[in-house]
């Protein structure tokens, strides 16, 4: 057990900081000074129901409570990271892709009710703009633009050194930009979004649509012919290895991230942009193309300002964003 003590007079205040994600809940104590002093996992299940999930984010904090044997009032406060709309002024989680039948769930309210200390919810790549503001990637850099490219596209926008949140709270959406109006349908109700052409969804079914059609590829010999298996991380890997299929898919995937980032960078003129998510993992592979669009294509003062880098964070980025996050509001 870590001695409050010893937290307190090395760490200062900690802030207990929850990932709320379509597969997994990650837990954990933030000190003062962004360390991750404990994490705590468990799968979302989000298909059990709302009332299971925050079952599970209660355990997840009465677990790290236990370990440290602190008090909830002993804590800085809690902060909550979720994907989807989030009205952070009201503390609803008014609609999420990863947690179907959400709608308007005053889940800092359920926290705060439960826990009695002051709580705060923010979209999940906003608080990873935050992370990799504060502690990853971005350190020193005041005009930034962090994407994740994983499952879906999201965003999360820094100017002069502050979170750029919008008129209700919604800025960022970057995986919703149109990016070929003829496109697909997303699920957002618009076509031809970035999220529909350039994520790790888009990526596994071109694949499997290609391979079922009977093109050849060394993915199939990774998921041991289960070709509805295939997932962007093992088209990803064949790729690597100068597979051509995988490799054309990946490509293309980066040419459409490329077009996003150039409509980013002639807008906002950043001087980074920080790609995460699963995606990201690809390195170069994903990110040398788009970076050569952004330098062919955008405005050329503002492409010559831009660096366009991986994230550093890791999965830490949404625990320590909303940390970051509860201390701006709160100021501890």
């Amino acid at each position: 057990m870590i001695s409050v003590a010893v937290m307190v007079q090395e760490h200062g205040l900690p802030v207990l900081a929850i990932d709320l994600g379509g597969t997994k809940i990650i837990s954990a104590v933030v000190s003062a000074d962004n360390q991750v002093l404990l994490k705590d996992y468990c799968l979302t299940l989000a298909d059990e129901g709302q009332t299971a999930v925050i079952n599970r984010i209660f355990s997840g904090i009465d677990t790290l409570l236990g370990q440290t044997g602190l008090l909830p009032s002993q804590m800085g406060g809690i902060s909550l990271a979720a994907a989807g709309a989030i009205d952070s002024a009201r503390g609803l989680i008014t609609v999420s892709p990863n947690l179907p039948g959400w709608r308007d769930v005053p889940l800092r309210d359920i926290l705060k009710g439960k826990y009695g200390i002051d709580t705060f919810l923010i979209n999940d790549a906003n608080a990873a703009a935050l992370g990799e503001y504060g502690c990853g990637a971005g350190v020193g850099v005041n005009n930034l633009i962090y994407v994740t490219v994983s499952t879906g596209i999201g965003g999360g926008i820094i100017i002069d050194g502050k979170l750029y949140s919008g008129a209700c709270g919604s800025a960022g959406e970057i995986g919703h930009m149109t990016i070929d109006v003829n496109g697909p349908h997303c699920s957002c109700g618009n076509v031809g979004c970035l999220e529909m052409l350039a994520s790790g969804t888009a990526v596994a079914k071109e694949a499997i649509e290609r391979i079922s059609r009977g093109e050849s590829s060394s993915v199939t010999d990774i998921v041991r012919g289960k070709i509805q298996d295939i997932t962007a991380k093992e088209v990803g890997m064949a790729a690597q290895d100068g597979d051509v299929l995988a490799s054309e898919i990946i490509y293309k995937a980066s040419s459409y991230l490329g077009i996003g980032l150039v409509n980013l960078v002639n807008i906002f003129n950043p001087e980074m942009i920080v790609v995460g998510g699963g995606m990201s993992k690809m390195g170069d592979l994903l990110l040398e193309p788009a970076r050569q669009l952004v330098a062919a294509r955008a405005m050329p003062l503002s492409a010559g300002a831009v660096r366009i880098v991986t994230a550093k964070l890791g999965e830490d980025s949404g625990v320590l964003g909303a940390a970051i996050f509860a201390r701006q509001q709160k100021l501890i």
